[in-house]
């Protein structure tokens, strides 16, 4: 067949080109599988790999079908459109992976009109609020982001644009406060928004005994660059959602140094243990 002889002659012609083809092809159809397996449509893959398969052979020479061959070796094209159709927030979330600047600790650097001793103040008042919140299971969700997210989301709430302390992060989420079903929006050492509301995780993997608060806390954290901590209600267990993934059972210390490696406070990497890992 022309496919077999086209990779023998760059073989023998060209050896340095053709490792590079067989590279990026394997590279791109493994990451195409990965994409779709986490995805939960795994099925998808059988249906690719068909298409280029009976691509290449009905394209050959000996067979003789070319239109209809190229046609279907070249419609890996329009799958690759439609899977980013299909999985928009997936799609998105891969793309932040990608352009966001961190480590292997997913560490990255912030810059705020602030001192480190005043991020540090923040992040004590932060814990300290997320400690008392659970011991009463009182129901919280705390974004934090070195950015501004969308205006729609911070329109949805209420600007507050307040320094941020233990005491107000508690009377947020008091149960007979307006604003406490909503997500409180923090940057840097300030409380920007109050009583948001994010999208929710269509994933279907997500435990189902996690309620609206956590889907809503791992959506946005799917969508955005953000850390979020989340209270839970029923249980009073701290978790964190970060790019879809949610981490739960945090006590303090583990909390202080996730949130010193956001502030980028050269905080050590995390030296306790993960539980109920989850890929969104």
């Amino acid at each position: 067949m022309d496919f077999i002889t086209n990779i023998t002659d760059k073989l023998i012609n060209k050896p340095w080109a053709c490792a590079i083809d067989v590279v990026m092809s394997a590279f791109l159809i493994y990451g195409m599988i990965v994409f779709l397996k986490r995805n939960n449509a795994g099925k998808l893959t059988f249906i690719i790999l068909g298409f280029i398969a009976l691509g290449t052979v009905l394209s050959s020479e000996l067979v003789g079908l070319t239109v209809l061959g190229n046609t279907l070796k070249y419609s890996i094209v329009i799958v690759i459109i439609a899977v980013i159709f299909l999985f928009p927030a997936e799609t998105k979330r891969g793309m932040l992976k990608l352009a966001s600047p961190r480590d292997t600790h997913e560490q990255y650097t912030t810059a705020y009109d602030v001192s480190d001793e005043e991020l540090h103040s923040a992040i004590n008042d932060i814990v300290r609020a997320a400690q008392n919140m659970s011991k009463k299971n009182v129901g919280a969700l705390i974004i934090i982001s070195n950015q501004n997210l969308p205006e729609h989301i911070i329109d949805s709430g209420t600007e507050l644009d307040a320094v941020l302390s233990c005491a107000l992060l508690e009377s947020i989420f008091n149960t007979k406060a307006p604003l406490h079903d909503g997500a409180v929006f923090v940057r840097g050492n300030r409380i920007v928004a109050a009583g948001c509301f994010l999208p929710l995780s269509q994933s279907n993997s997500i435990d189902k005994e996690l309620g609206t608060r956590h889907r809503a806390g791992i959506g946005v954290s799917e969508n955005y660059n953000v850390l979020t901590i989340i209270v839970s209600e029923e249980t009073g267990v701290i978790s964190i959602a970060r790019h879809g993934e949610l981490t739960r059972y945090f006590d303090s210390q583990m909390l202080t140094d996730k949130l010193e490696q956001t502030y980028g406070l050269q905080a050590t990497p995390e030296s306790t243990k993960k539980h109920h890992h989850r890929k969104g």
